[in-house]
């Protein structure tokens, strides 16, 4: 495999050798064959081709949407919360000695008014939150889980709200 700077580099060497001299009109293939030059110009951009972007984190996303998809209770309607009576779009796990959990807790008011959504809150003393925040992966309070999406520590609204009301597009 040649690196990519290698590669920038044979593409100006190639085109440097088409270049010809200055005011000449066919550069190193005569007229006719512009048939041949296209392929050969063809063939040298494939060589600067940018590679497929590699996604690094589609284990652990994946982990992290099969592990949400265990923990249904999250998303019960029955769950204390607040926000309109339904199926919460989120959950927040809060717990003691969470001087961000009174701000998160807040935030999350606003967004469900604004947004006409249900938030799950779920505190960490109970033996059961505990226990679904570890099997979750999650250790910093608070905590927040989407369907598509773990989060862990303190998020700023404007980031919530963005999450909550992005479409996946």
């Amino acid at each position: 495999m040649i690196p990519h700077h290698a590669r920038r580099l044979l593409t100006v060497a190639a085109f440097s050798c088409l270049a010809g001299p200055l005011g000449a009109d066919d550069g190193p293939f005569p007229s006719s064959d512009s048939g041949l030059q296209a392929e050969f110009l063809g063939r040298i951009r494939a060589l600067n081709a940018p590679s497929a972007p590699i996604d690094l984190y589609s284990d652990e996303r994946q982990a992290d949407l099969d592990g949400i998809a265990r923990q249904e209770d999250l998303f019960d309607p029955s769950s204390p919360g607040f926000g309109p009576e339904g199926v919460p779009s989120i959950a927040l796990l809060i717990g003691p000695d969470c001087p961000d959990c009174d701000v998160a807790l807040s935030e999350l008011r606003q967004i469900s008014q604004d947004l006409g959504i249900r938030v799950a809150v779920l505190d960490t003393t109970a033996t059961d939150n505990a226990a679904t925040m570890a099997a979750l992966g999650l250790d910093i309070l608070p905590s927040y889980v989407m369907r598509d999406r773990l989060i862990r520590g303190h998020m700023p609204a404007f980031v919530l709200h963005r999450y909550l009301t992005d479409t996946g597009g």
